[in-house]
């Protein structure tokens, strides 16, 4: 990790285009100031660990997920479709869930 010493309105540069500055000191706080492009994302550590954490998180959610849609789908499908017969065939359909 490289560690810097800035003062009081002085920054640092990032490659070409990424510009921190020293924006405010107080006694247990500094505020930084963020010059980049719109391209390029900026978190704050707590919530990029916390984007990781959900992303992580649906990721394995959604295989089970898929699958109940799967099914859902499927009964959708028969239910349409026994529908649609029973209209053709002028017979009352109840659906019972």
């Amino acid at each position: 990790m490289l560690i810097l010493s800035r003062k009081l309105g002085e920054s640092i540069i990032i490659g070409e285009n990424v510009q921190l500055s020293v924006v405010e000191i107080n006694k247990n706080n500094i505020k930084i100031g963020i010059n980049a492009p719109k391209d390029v994302t900026i978190y704050r550590e707590e919530v990029f660990k916390k984007i990781k954490e959900e992303n992580k998180m649906a990721s394995t959610s959604g295989l089970v997920d898929l699958a109940d849609t799967s099914n859902a789908t499927k009964q959708e499908v028969a239910t349409k479709s026994l529908l649609s017969k029973s209209f053709r065939q002028n017979q009352p359909y109840i659906i019972l869930h």
